[in-house]
């Protein structure tokens, strides 16, 4: 069971809703995660026209968490801005806060991150900030009384997968709040062995709408992270030097 704040999920895949080709895919790709958790941009979002297409009213919304995203945002005021738009919208009180402080590799400016989830935190949202794999901001954003950290596996949108496992291992270990590697995600195997770190969770989007099948990429990804939290859980056996026989020699009968 995966709680953040006062919510509890069963799926710990969170799943982006952007890039996708059309409503219908991006519907049927969310259904087939069996995700709990959405999270959107709100700036990119019509969440105050009717008139204009949605992709929310594809979907039945008492089956899904909202959680609206302060993409866009390059300072801790514009962040504060989105989310306080978002939560007057009557979306929810979750909010991914998400204040980039590099164009080109739309990493997290980890000042402005603090100032914003600081505030929001003041103001009673639940506050999941999107941060590089940062141990000491990781920690800091914790004591300010963050509800969860998401660090990057890699770059947003890159596909790279985890290119720190170390740093990621150590946030995981120090946590007292749930740890939800967000961005970077690739493959199932990514998702998988974030998981297996200890990691509660994985946030992702464009590894499943850029998949050439989104919708088989979805229960993949659904899958994988199932599977990698049942490894962590279970205890992977310790890598040795040497072979060592699956099967005992005693007993053996030999000619």
């Amino acid at each position: 069971m995966l709680k953040i704040g006062p919510y509890e999920f069963n799926s710990r895949l969170l799943l982006g809703t952007g890039k996708y080709s059309n409503f219908d895919i991006q519907k049927d790709a969310v259904e087939a995660s069996e995700t709990e958790v959405l999270t959107f941009a709100v700036r990119r979002m019509n969440i105050f026209e009717a008139n204009q297409p949605n992709f929310l009213e594809k979907l039945d919304l008492k089956k899904y968490k909202l959680l609206p995203n302060t993409a866009g945002a390059k300072t801790a005021e514009e962040a504060v801005r989105i989310a306080r738009l978002s939560k007057a919208s009557g979306l929810c009180d979750m909010i991914k806060v998400e204040v980039i402080g590099c164009s080109k590799t739309l990493l997290p400016d980890p000042v402005e991150t603090l100032k914003a989830a600081e505030i929001l935190l003041n103001e009673g949202f639940i506050v999941l900030p999107y941060t590089s794999d940062d141990v000491v901001l990781a920690r800091r954003l914790e004591e300010l009384g963050c509800h969860a950290v998401m660090p990057c596996a890699s770059p947003i949108g890159s596909g790279q997968g985890i290119i720190n496992p170390v740093n990621l291992q150590f946030i995981i270990e120090q946590a007292a709040v749930p740890i939800i590697v967000d961005a970077g995600i690739g493959s199932p195997a990514d998702a998988a062995l974030a998981m297996e770190l200890g990691a509660d969770g994985v946030l992702l989007n464009t590894a499943v709408s850029s998949a050439k099948d989104p919708v088989k990429m979805a229960k993949a990804m659904k899958l994988a992270t199932e599977a990698g939290r049942l490894g962590y859980e279970a205890g992977r056996m310790p890598k040795k030097r040497y072979a060592a026989a699956s099967s005992p020699a005693e007993g053996m009968v030999f000619s």
